[in-house]
């Protein structure tokens, strides 16, 4: 499996908003963006395949770009830890 990374995700978002990655900051709340809860369940399915356990509610709790990138780091290092 391919890990994920910020770029993709930031790539993937900017997709899904029909913006620019450069456009998407970190910091900015991606619901005032435009990201509804559909396009995150979206999100949520494809980055699924790259063998982390992310769920929704990993990504409801968190409404910025780098709160998402923290609970995949986390998610990440929990998959290593286990393999």
């Amino acid at each position: 499996m391919t890990a994920l990374t910020l770029a993709r995700m930031r790539a993937d978002v900017a997709e899904m908003l029909g913006e620019t990655p450069e456009d998407i900051s970190t910091e900015e709340n991606l619901m005032d963006l435009g990201l509804d809860s559909m396009r995150v369940l979206g999100l949520v399915l494809a980055w699924g395949n790259t063998g982390i356990a992310l769920e929704f509610s990993h990504l409801a709790e968190h409404a910025t770009l780098g709160g998402w990138w923290t609970v995949v780091q986390h998610l990440q290092a929990q998959a290593s830890a286990s393999a």
